[in-house]
């Protein structure tokens, strides 16, 4: 690739392009989204590569995946020995991509791959680093339209980044974005905020959501609803308070002290020694769990290497 490739225009270009899709017992969808890939690559001449990374799928998925790559050497395949979590296989995904640009989207074929060339264009025009899909118009049950509801309002309200879907799956990358985020737990969501973090520009476009076709969703509405509470809040907190801990703890601990000593007078001059004495230890005990929660992620986000977070079992052999 020369070294002015982005002077280039997008349309006198060949388009080095990674898209990384994460799976899990996808097995009836993988062939179709093949299909509908390869017609908007060879439509617009993009030179692509597609990374199906399988998170411990139990159906036919992997050797779906082999097939395909057998026949398409623009295909690579990753299997992972157990499921480890999205945000593992989008790792994985990032970490073997090549391209100018990475789109991530989901297998279900709920994701349209005739967005990606609006994607390329709008990343072209703005000059941002990252533009996060909003499907506007969803076809979901009620439950999970709720759940993502309160998520994106969370995350818009606590990271200052407003996005209309954070959880979209289909998002456009450049590619030191995803060479310069580490992605573990639960925060495949939270890329674009990540990004932001470090300084990079985000943007969103609005992108058509199909039906699902086949299986069901992966994640129940109690599963969605407690992540999306905790995981803003996590991400927040690493974020803001991530370089400078003791801004967060020290002002709490404070804080703390001072609340418990006004009312622990109040309880003992209204109510007695023992209910005082109970009101305040309840409180500070919370706080403490969720002040031991934020140390732990903490030290896990400073520490962790990310290819550790999954083990392979499998890659598909490179096709001359």
């Amino acid at each position: 690739m020369p070294h002015n490739f982005t002077d280039i225009p997008l349309n006198e270009r060949t388009m080095q392009l990674s898209l990384v899709i994460p799976l899990c017992n996808e097995e009836e969808s993988l062939e179709q989204l093949h299909r509908e890939i390869c017609e908007v690559a060879d439509e617009n001449k993009y030179d692509i590569e597609i990374i199906f990374v399988d998170d411990g799928s139990t159906d036919k998925s992997w050797s779906i995946v082999e097939k395909l790559a057998a026949s398409d050497s623009r295909i690579r395949g990753i299997q992972f020995r157990r499921n480890f979590g999205k945000a593992a296989a989008l790792q994985a995904g990032f970490n073997a991509a090549k391209g100018e640009f990475v789109i991530t989207m989901d297998a279900d074929l709920q994701d349209d791959p005739k967005e990606i060339p609006d994607f390329l264009r709008q990343m072209e025009e703005t000059g941002v680093d990252v533009i996060s899909g909003w499907k506007k118009r969803r076809y979901d049950p009620w439950h999970k339209l709720l759940s993502t509801r309160i998520f994106n309002g969370l995350v818009s309200f606590m990271s200052g980044v407003k996005l209309h879907d954070h959880n979209c799956g289909m998002k456009c990358y450049r590619r030191e974005v995803v060479k310069s985020v580490a992605l573990y737990g639960s925060w495949h969501r939270f890329v674009p905020v990540l990004a932001a973090a470090q300084g990079f520009k985000v943007g969103e476009k609005v992108v058509a959501h199909r039906a699902r076709q086949f299986g069901q969703s992966k994640y129940g509405f109690m599963n969605r609803f407690l992540k999306g509470l905790l995981d803003p809040i996590t991400i927040w907190f690493l974020t803001k308070y991530g370089q400078r801990p003791m801004h967060f703890f020290g002002g709490m601990g404070m804080a703390m002290i001072a609340l418990g000593i006004a009312c622990f007078f109040v309880e003992v001059a209204m109510f007695g020694l023992f209910s005082a004495y109970m009101f305040a230890s309840m409180i500070p005990t919370g706080i403490v769990f969720i002040a031991l929660g934020f140390v732990a992620e903490l030290f896990v986000s400073r520490t962790i290497q990310p290819e550790r977070c999954y083990s392979v079992k499998k890659e598909t052999e490179p096709q001359s």
